[in-house]
């Protein structure tokens, strides 16, 4: 690891609270997309990421790239996968990264060292995106839930009997779940 690599993982483990080896995954799976897409820390939404899973990778590429959930850049399509897909929102480019587990049984210290060693060529399946680039995050109006008083965004309100009712004061009607 050269300098500022190490200043990044270091980063991501004081963002994450512990080493582990699924930080590491996001760990380098950020770094190669970096290089990949030639990406830098996302002051906005610049670069995006869709993370098939919610494990420990995400907060690193939180740490590394600058993708979060408040600013709408870090998204989830669960498939429970480690795999990410990562977007240059200003040259339109992207890729997806599948993790291309190691043969043979390891042990929790051993993976964390081959994610944090094996060349990113070998740790990953590089791939083309399947989801098509997400549009901005938007600014919705609020509203008052004429149930519980509580603000909501305007995305979230359902109409029922002529009031405007946030998702949790909603009775959502399907008789094709009983």
């Amino acid at each position: 690891m050269n300098a500022k690599e190490q200043e990044l993982w270091e980063k991501a483990i004081d963002f994450h609270g512990h080493v582990c080896p699924g930080l590491a995954i996001g760990y380098r799976a950020a770094l190669y997309a970096a290089e990949l897409l030639h990406l830098t820390f996302s002051k906005d939404e610049e670069t995006v990421c869709i993370s098939e899973n919610d494990a420990c990778g995400c907060d690193a590429i939180q740490s590394v790239l600058g993708c979060s959930i408040g600013k709408g850049n870090l998204l989830f399509h669960m498939t429970g996968k480690q795999a990410f897909s990562f977007y240059n929102r200003k040259t339109g480019e992207s890729v997806r990264l599948l993790l291309q587990k190691p043969e043979g049984k390891r042990t929790r210290e051993e993976s964390l060292n081959c994610y944090l060693t094996l060349p990113a060529e070998k740790l990953f399946l590089v791939k083309e995106t399947v989801i098509p680039l997400p549009e901005p995050a938007r600014i919705f109006d609020s509203y008052v839930c004429e149930c519980c008083g509580e603000v909501t965004g305007a995305n979230w309100i359902r109409l029922a009997g002529g009031k405007k009712l946030c998702v949790d004061c909603y009775s959502q009607y399907d008789r094709f779940h009983v």
